[in-house]
């Protein structure tokens, strides 16, 4: 199943650009593209402000980032090296607070059953994206199992 905008339920339901609330250290966030694109930020006070951006507004935000220069992110005005594991936990929050706070993200987590999770618009090179397909899809992946798994004990 591809994730995507545009592709139908649950697909663009899972996709960064659809709309979900969720909060992660004390930031309001209206999706996961508006917290992926804040991390091209220095400034806090910026981040916050992306952080409330959907969809294509937020991917535009941060199109002209210069980021992968010196693969340098930051958050919360600590910066973060793009290769680190610090980095890697970091994102591993942010998708788990977004899978705790939103029921509507969760129920379309589920839809997708045992389908493959794919991701064809994402790129593959860490030093060009800050989430690559393979980041993308396993986290969904890990989350659909840990919602399967809670769903069978109940």
């Amino acid at each position: 199943m591809d994730i995507r905008s545009g592709c139908g339920y649950p697909g663009a339901s899972l996709s960064n650009f659809a709309p979900h609330k969720f909060v992660i250290d004390d930031v309001e966030c209206n999706s996961m593209e508006g917290f992926l694109q804040s991390l091209k930020f220095k400034n806090p006070d910026m981040q916050l402000v992306i952080c409330q951006l959907v969809g294509k507004s937020a991917k535009f935000a941060g199109k002209k980032k210069k980021w992968w220069r010196d693969q340098k992110l930051y958050w919360r005005g600590k910066e973060l090296e793009r290769s680190s594991k610090e980095y890697q936990d970091l994102l591993d929050r942010a998708f788990d607070a977004l899978c705790k706070q939103s029921e509507k993200f969760r129920l379309a987590l589920l839809a997708t059953g045992n389908a493959t999770i794919e991701h064809s618009m994402g790129k593959t090179d860490k030093a060009q994206t800050v989430l690559t397909r393979q980041e993308f899809c396993s986290r969904l992946t890990k989350l659909r199992a840990e919602l399967q798994k809670e769903n069978h004990e109940v």
